[in-house]
């Protein structure tokens, strides 16, 4: 990490500000805190902001704030946040996974992979809080870290031309969610009947940079149920506080 972060210029109506050359979760805890300040601070100016695994980018409107009034916010807003513990308190979302079967057509590779059984894979797989450390890619994709390398699993060699929404994959050392149907290459484990992504919500992006993941395995049947209230409107994902 940087000793001080950078503020690179993008454009004439945004800035990055970097806060490293790395992919950590310390690092990622410094753009998190800045992004969640001035959050709460709700400049005028600023337009938007997106999180990133080492930098924040603010887009902000130069005829409501100056660039040298906001160089000032951002410092003001960072200054004595050089710690690597977060200032603000952050979630946990607890995501129920159906593994294998129809719902994880590539549980069985992974575990014959690792000479495991696919029991193992799955409590390994659902051990962690896997931090969001932004999203993007597609709307809702989240991407975590803190997956297991005892799992870790190349991608496929011939990605297939449809994945289902909430399919639950492993790529190298990476696990995640498809937010939406979509061609991809990661192997399969599970799915989720959680919508990631839903245009009828207040917030239609469920995830947001900086709070965390936890697996829960649930059966086919509890899969088929859930969705059924998601559809009928009744049902409410479990988010608590991350200790």
């Amino acid at each position: 990490m940087y000793e001080k972060p950078k503020i690179l210029l993008c454009g004439d109506k945004a800035v990055i500000v970097e806060f490293g050359n790395e992919i950590s979760e310390e690092c990622n805890k410094k753009v998190v805190n800045l992004y969640r300040t001035l959050e709460k601070e709700k400049s005028a100016g600023i337009i938007s902001m997106i999180p990133t695994y080492r930098s924040l980018l603010i887009k902000y409107d130069p005829l409501k704030i100056a660039y040298d009034e906001l160089l000032k916010l951002i410092e003001s807003s960072n200054k004595d946040k050089n710690e690597s513990t977060e200032e603000f308190r952050s979630k946990i979302y607890e995501i129920p996974v159906a593994y294998g079967g129809e719902f994880g057509p590539d549980l069985d590779f992974v575990a014959k992979y690792h000479n495991m059984t696919a029991e193992e894979i799955i409590s390994i797989h659902t051990q962690p809080f896997y931090r969001i450390y932004m999203v993007g890619f597609t709307m809702g994709f989240a991407y975590l870290g803190g997956m297991s390398e005892k799992i870790a699993t190349p991608r496929l060699e011939n990605p297939r031309t449809e994945i289902k929404a909430g399919s639950v994959g492993i790529a190298g050392n990476q696990t995640g969610i498809y937010p939406l149907s979509s061609p991809g290459g990661w192997r399969i484990i599970g799915r989720t009947p959680v919508r990631l992504y839903d245009p009828e919500r207040e917030r239609p992006i469920l995830f947001e940079a900086g709070n965390y993941i936890k697996f829960v395995p649930i059966t086919g049947e509890e899969f088929y149920k859930i969705e059924k209230e998601i559809e009928m409107k009744r049902y409410q994902i479990k988010i608590y506080d991350y200790e």
